[in-house]
């Protein structure tokens, strides 16, 4: 009797394909960011569109929750969440740079627009981003619950303003809260982030499921830690500083940020054996 032939080491058992992840250099996350920033500098106005849009949206945010901090603190982070959903067509913007295409306001609508109209040539990647996307919605949603329900249930006192998260929750002598907030926080961040790092301009770029896209952003951080982990604090970093300069700075850090995560994306992900995701072209 013939044995069963050994499953191949990119193909689980439950057989799905996840292309190979090449090697990186240790700084690796830096030179994304330099690309991201170089991408930025090509097209200027459409991507600071993006950051203007985030930077309006969290201007809304801490209007509607101003006197309610521990609102505001979970919404913002939540906010965090999705950023890979919004910054959708800011990868079309570097996959079009990176391809000698012209970079327009069209490209941006057939990026938020084709997914519904060619499903009959792609019906495998129908909705993809939109199902991805919801699913990240999702979780955002359950870290607003999950910050608010511990806050307003576990502080002391009502927490209204900034000083009063700081009095009462960062400054906390007894309780704990501010540690268990993060560590609570950083459980549901980690598998996030490591869904979504490359998930996003994989299901952009290439003709895969959900799962697939899931599972190789998976590996690829689980190939590569310390560069995925510095990426996650750059993001962070980048992202605090943003809010923290009163949404301003989200401007130039959102495109630089979504661009390089292209980048990234690209220079980790062999999908040479993967069919591409086609896409239209048209004029504004």
């Amino acid at each position: 009797m013939s044995e069963t032939p050994p499953t191949p080491p990119d193909r689980p058992s439950s057989g799905v394909y996840l292309p190979p992840i090449l090697p990186l250099m240790k700084d690796q996350p830096l030179h994304w960011l330099a690309l991201g920033f170089k991408d930025l500098a090509r097209a200027p106005l459409l991507s600071m569109l993006h950051g203007w849009v985030l930077a309006l949206f969290g201007g809304v945010i801490t209007w509607v929750a101003h006197d309610r901090f521990w609102l505001l603190v979970g919404a913002l982070s939540g906010f965090m969440v999705v950023a890979p959903v919004l910054a959708t067509s800011l990868y079309a913007m570097s996959r079009a740079m990176e391809r000698g295409e012209k970079v327009d306001c069209q490209l941006l609508i057939h990026t938020w627009t084709q997914w519904q109209m060619r499903w009959r040539h792609d019906p495998d990647g129908y909705w993809s981003l939109i199902r991805f996307g919801v699913l990240l919605g999702l979780a955002a949603t359950a870290w607003v619950v999950t910050s608010a329900a511990l806050i307003t249930l576990l502080s002391p006192t009502p927490i209204h303003t900034p000083m009063d998260f700081i009095r009462h929750v960062v400054l906390a002598k007894q309780g704990h809260l501010f540690e268990i907030w993060m560590g609570v926080g950083a459980m549901m961040a980690v598998p996030v982030f490591a869904s979504s790092v490359i998930a996003m301009p994989m299901l952009l770029d290439s003709q895969v499921t959900v799962l697939q896209a899931v599972l190789t952003s998976w590996k690829a951080v689980l190939t590569h830690p310390f560069q995925m982990t510095l990426w996650a604090f750059l993001i962070m970093g980048f992202s605090l500083l943003g809010m923290g300069s009163l949404f301003i700075g989200l401007v130039f850090i959102v495109p630089m940020l979504g661009h390089g995560s292209w980048h990234a994306y690209r220079q980790m992900v062999d999908v040479s054996e993967i069919t591409e995701r086609l896409t239209e072209q048209g004029e504004c």
